[in-house]
């Protein structure tokens, strides 16, 4: 009996190994720098908001990612990102521990396989939200909050 990760892993390297055989060099730049940057994207963005830009990029190496960690995660083709829209809590942090796991494996096979480096990974999830991104919490001051209140 395998444990998730190493059917994660076997999955994964089937899928990277297919992206490295059939896809153009730019698709599998993309495919694996995604790879790098999904697991930041879901820390800070959250799941279901991750997943839908990753759906909303209009490449095929980003759409291929999607495509084949939705296949390991075990949902059907298509529905990772509704999924993740209309999960329960628990449901939702589930699957979120389940892509993160898949993602670990889809990182290390970019980098052994498709030869991906950390440094050359680009900036696309910094198009997802620059002013969130600009602004802190602490970024609020507190005679503001108060003026609020009276």
């Amino acid at each position: 009996m395998q444990t998730r990760d190493q059917k994660y892993a076997a999955d994964v390297y089937k899928k990277v190994t297919e992206v490295k055989k059939n896809a153009e060099e730019v698709d599998r730049n993309r495919y694996g720098a995604m790879a790098h940057q999904l697991p930041i994207l879901i820390r800070t963005a959250g799941l279901a908001q991750a997943l839908a830009f990753l759906e909303s990029r209009d490449t095929k190496g980003h759409k291929q990612l999607l495509i084949d960690l939705t296949a390991t995660v075990g949902k059907p083709a298509g529905t990772l990102t509704a999924s993740a829209r209309g999960a329960e809590m628990s449901e939702y942090m589930n699957l979120t521990r389940q892509v993160m796991a898949a993602l670990l494996w889809y990182k290390r096979f970019a980098q052994s396989i498709l030869d991906i480096k950390v440094s050359d990974v680009g900036r696309d999830v910094n198009q997802l939200l620059p002013a969130a991104q600009n602004q802190s919490v602490l970024d609020v001051k507190p005679s503001a909050v108060e003026d609020q209140k009276r």
